[in-house]
Order: structure tokens, then C-alpha cells, then sequence
């Protein structure tokens, strides 16, 4: 009987901290606590409303908010990656369809040039071709006009 193994499943899952929550989450969150604790202790309140507001926003599109299965940071990040490098290149045609066809007439004249037509080959030539690749070289045929 064959040995059975578990497979893991759902690998790319987080490890739950407090309840949903997983670590990565919540030193997001504590990050922006402390930061807007800080703010609170240097700002007037009207001042450290309007920027605790977009900071918190922030902090929770950061944490909770997933793109194609992926956090958004790393999704930010593959976006700053593809700004700075693309891998799709775009060509971009510059020449006319006209001048592309003349191109290619061009080549394909050329290349039917280097052609050359050889005479036709008949049944009792070709047999003795044949023999002649069988044997490996060693028939060698009484009239020398077939090599």
C-alpha cells in the first residue's frame, strides 16, 4: 500500500494574531497609533484631527485592503517595479504598410533567386541512389554521371 502524505493547504494564509487580525496587520495599526499619538502631543486637536484622518484611512488601506489575492503594499510595489522597469515592450509602427510591402517583395525576389532548378531524377537513378545510401558508400555505381 502506497504511503499517503498531507499536503498543506492554503500555505499563502497569515497567522492570526487577535482574532482576524494577523501580525503584520497589527504592527501597521500600532505604527500609525504611535505616530498619531505623537502628532497629538505636538499639534493643536483641530490640527491633529485633519491629520489623523488621512493617516488612519491610509493605515487601513495598507492593512485590510487586497488586490489580486496580494496586500497592498505589495501591490504598490509591483506597480513602482513596473514604472521603473516594464517587461511588455509596445512597438510602435512607424513605417507605412506600402513601404513594408516593397520590403518584403524585395527579399522574397532575392530569395527565390538562389534557388536552382535541378534536372528531374528518374526511377532507376533514384534506386540506385538509394542503394548508394544504404550501403553506406560502398555501391558504387557503374556510370559516375548519378554522384
Amino acid at each position: 500500500m502506497p504511503q499517503q502524505f498531507v499536503v498543506p493547504q492554503n500555505i499563502d494564509s497569515e497567522p492570526k494574531l487577535l482574532g482576524p487580525i494577523t501580525p503584520r496587520q497589527f504592527l501597521i495599526i500600532f505604527a500609525a497609533v504611535l505616530f498619531c499619538a505623537f502628532l497629538k502631543a505636538v499639534l493643536s486637536f483641530a490640527l491633529f484631527v485633519v491629520a489623523s484622518i488621512p493617516i488612519a484611512i491610509i493605515t487601513l488601506v495598507i492593512a485590510f485592503v487586497k488586490i489580486n489575492g496580494q496586500s497592498f503594499h505589495y501591490f504598490v510595489l509591483n506597480i513602482i517595479q513596473t514604472f521603473k522597469k516594464p517587461k511588455v515592450r509596445v512597438w510602435k509602427k512607424d513605417l507605412s504598410d506600402e513601404y513594408l510591402r516593397q520590403f518584403t517583395q524585395k527579399e522574397t525576389v532575392k530569395e527565390a533567386e538562389k534557388f536552382v532548378r535541378k534536372e528531374f531524377i528518374g526511377t532507376s537513378r533514384l534506386n540506385e541512389l538509394s542503394l548508394i545510401v544504404n550501403t553506406g558508400g560502398a555501391y558504387r555505381p557503374e556510370s559516375d554521371d548519378i554522384l
